[in-house]
């Protein structure tokens, strides 16, 4: 009989986190969610934060339940995230303040001084990252420009779940794929980029040591064992970034040119290329070139994704009118089709709020009529997510200079089959989705590489493939759906 292995994976999402057990033997893995918790920002001195200790305690009661129910011996503890944000430590080691959450207002206006300070192009051509208002180095750069006493007694910098790694096991460290989100890192070199951070004028000593993912870092300390009542689990890095161990357990194959989309809050598109890609046309596309896991770069865009429907749904809960999200879409295949043009990406929706009101405004100002329909204002959201798909998918095959055939979508998005086959139909090919939890499999068929229980990333995929049940969607309308995509693109 196969030997079957026992790993946890922490899957940490702005708005929940999970932890998960997972048992991977030769050709199957299979997932436990063991312990659910809700995620968000809350408001500490006028900014938004994460409210850290509260994590890392429901962290802690996820593992000491998951090693429990093991009943075996656990292999490994990963941590993954969302990217860009971070946590300070002074030189004792000891959490300095509650992280900033990335959609606080303190990067309004960053990225402008930063392109004073450094030029735009100069900062792409090291770093080779979309340009969004909140990676990293806009937090950092706002910090400085605030003289934050936070940053002044700062010894170390650690991204979010490599700093409950930390707190684990004692280990400072930056996993290369979380590190690769924060716009300071040479992704042509895989290390901390001096132009930037210099021209900046921002700390370089308190970077921490970047490492790869699929390594062990430490062991569960002894305080922590005690605590939550377990033994000795090693610590590894993951794709600490929660769209690399993603894309990691994307079911691909080796015999057709692919596409990845990570469906969540987030939308993010692209491919897996050996290195990174920065040039003229990723320049002007404004693409991502972030680490991925076993010497992989994702190429991608960074999109909206579900965020508006998800700040829609919250409104409308807090005027009376609590609908799931089933029901909305339910009511939206109801709606009338192509009804509104709305750019998703635009920037007053990033923020939290009264989303409707700002869509409707944001109508408004472009000349269209406002929507007082909740499955009007639903079905909108999701054609033109779908249409920024078909946007994003032309500009992914010019810059990969080959045609995509099939886009695999993995994540929880794909439970909104309506956007799934929005999506087939805007982009006129086959779409694969599944899994959903593809986070949680990443992490874990990760822990199952750096312990040499498998061996490559493609014997990992297929284990993916033989563990879940993924589904088709072919296009279909593709004639009107490519009519309005033109028309939205005038």
């Amino acid at each position: 009989m196969a030997e079957v292995k026992k790993y946890i994976a922490v899957d940490l999402g702005a708005e929940s986190g999970r932890v998960m057990l997972g048992s991977v033997s030769a050709d199957k893995v299979v997932l436990e969610e063991i312990h659910r918790f809700g995620n968000g920002p809350i408001k500490e001195g006028g900014s938004l934060r994460w409210d850290f200790k509260k994590l890392f305690s429901e962290i802690k009661a996820g593992i000491g339940k998951a090693a429990k129910a093991a009943g075996a011996q656990v292999w490994g503890i990963g941590i993954d995230s969302w990217g860009v944000d971070f946590g300070l430590l002074d030189a004792d080691g000891e959490l300095i303040e509650n992280p900033f959450h990335y959609r606080d207002s303190q990067t309004n206006g960053m990225t402008e001084k930063a392109f004073e300070l450094v030029g735009k192009r100069e900062i792409y051509e090291s770093t080779g990252l979309q340009f969004l208002q909140f990676n990293s180095v806009y937090q950092l750069l706002a910090m400085r420009l605030n003289n934050s006493i936070a940053l002044a007694k700062a010894t170390n910098l650690v991204f979010i779940a490599d700093l409950f790694s930390y707190l684990l096991c004692g280990r400072i460290f930056g996993e290369y794929s979380l590190a690769s989100t924060s716009q300071f890192m040479d992704m042509r070199t895989g290390k901390w980029s001096k132009e930037v951070l210099k021209g900046l004028s921002l700390p370089i000593e308190i970077m921490p040591k970047i490492i790869n993912p699929g390594t062990v870092v430490s062991q569960l300390s002894a305080e922590v064992g005690v605590e939550i009542r377990c033994g000795p689990i090693p610590v590894i890095a993951i794709g600490s970034h929660d769209t690399a161990s993603a894309v990691a357990a994307v079911p691909a194959t080796g015999d057709a040119n692919w596409a990845y989309l990570s469906s969540g809050t987030w939308s993010l598109m692209g491919v897996e290329v050996p290195q990174a890609i920065i040039n003229d046309k990723t320049f002007k596309y404004e693409f991502t070139n972030e680490g991925g896991v076993e010497n992989t770069i994702r190429l991608l865009k960074n999109i909206m994704g579900l965020w508006l429907t998800q700040e829609c749904r919250r409104q409308w809960q807090r005027e009376g009118t609590d609908l799931s999200y089933a029901e909305l879409t339910a009511m939206a295949e109801k709606a009338e089709p192509f009804a509104r043009q709305i750019d998703v990406d635009y920037s007053g929706f990033l923020a939290p709020g009264d989303m409707p009101k700002r869509i409707n405004d944001y109508l408004i100002e472009t000349g269209q009529k406002p929507i007082d329909d909740k499955g009007q204002m639903t079905r909108a959201i999701l054609e033109n997510l779908a249409l920024k798909y078909r946007s994003v998918m032309e500009a992914v095959e010019d810059v990969a200079g080959h045609k995509i055939e099939v886009l695999h979508i993995v994540g929880g998005g794909i439970q909104n089959e309506l956007l799934c086959q929005f999506t087939a139909n805007a982009l006129g090919r086959k779409v694969i989705t599944g899994p959903i939890e593809a986070t949680a499999s990443g992490n874990i068929l990760m822990q199952a590489i750096a312990t040499g229980q498998i061996k490559t990333l493609a014997e990992a995929r297929q284990i993916v493939r033989n563990s879940f049940e993924l589904k088709e969607y072919q296009p279909q309308d593709t004639s009107l759906w490519l009519k309005h995509y033109e028309k939205s693109k005038k």
